[in-house]
């Protein structure tokens, strides 16, 4: 009971964590630079640039929004590009795992015998691990492109200091549950292999010694049964 119990909180935290991941694609404010806002004048004006993986936006105090999406394909920045193909290949990856631990789980009736089912779970978080290792990466990449140009802003106040935005921090709590779900699914998995591995020893051990007492019982009555040959022979003969 406690083993589907797990089985079932591994596959609701991987799914929800993939969902925080995959909602950081369609999330804005990836980076975001505020000018203005300072005091000095009666009215104050503030205005904001961020971006996303697919857009550059500005956005000024009275919520009026102008954006231009990015161009073509290989006219986008290099690390965007890593993140986007960095972020996609963890969401293949964990759909393919998310598959192979639904079919793995024991309260579904498909994926063969209990053994199977374990190399399933085990198979499905080593994709998920796979996954959230390159979701990781493109975060990281992106969050170390934008520290690199707000130090690099510092130095030159002409250019924007863009800070970090709320998606990445959404996308690595997202990666933090996916490893969380991959843990208690191989937690639960390994120790059931566990478990059988030392049960299954005494009982053949038990099977071993039975059927050598079978045999000597067996082997014994025969032997004393046994008659000589010529005695056989002289009753023929009579």
């Amino acid at each position: 009971m406690w083993r589907r119990a797990a089985q079932i909180v591994g596959l609701l935290f991987c799914i929800l964590g993939w969902g925080l991941v995959g909602c950081t694609l369609a999330m804005d404010h990836w980076r975001v630079a505020q000018l203005g806002g300072q005091g000095g004048s009666s009215v104050v004006e503030t205005a904001w640039f961020w971006s996303d993986l697919w857009k550059d936006c500005y956005e000024d105090s009275t919520a009026l929004v102008n954006c231009v999406d990015f161009g073509v394909l290989w006219t986008v920045k290099s690390y965007i590009q890593a993140v986007r193909g960095l972020l996609l290949t963890g969401l293949c990856l964990g759909l393919i795992g998310a598959t192979l631990m639904f079919f793995g789980m024991e309260c579904t009736r498909i994926g063969g015998d209990q053994r199977n089912k374990n190399r399933m779970l085990i198979t499905a978080s080593v994709f998920h691990v796979l996954g959230c290792v390159s979701d990781v990466a493109g975060y990281c990449l992106y969050v170390n492109t934008v520290a690199a140009a707000f130090l690099h802003s510092k130095a030159d106040p002409s250019k924007l200091s863009y800070e970090i935005g709320s998606p990445l921090y959404v996308g690595l709590v997202g990666s933090f549950i996916i490893l969380l779900g991959c843990t208690v699914q191989c937690a639960a998995a390994c120790r059931v292999q566990h478990q059988k591995r030392h049960a299954t020893v005494p009982s053949i051990r038990e099977k071993g010694g039975g059927s050598i007492r079978q045999q000597k019982h067996t082997h014994g009555p025969s032997k004393r049964s046994s008659i000589p040959l010529y005695k056989l022979a002289s009753v023929v003969i009579v």
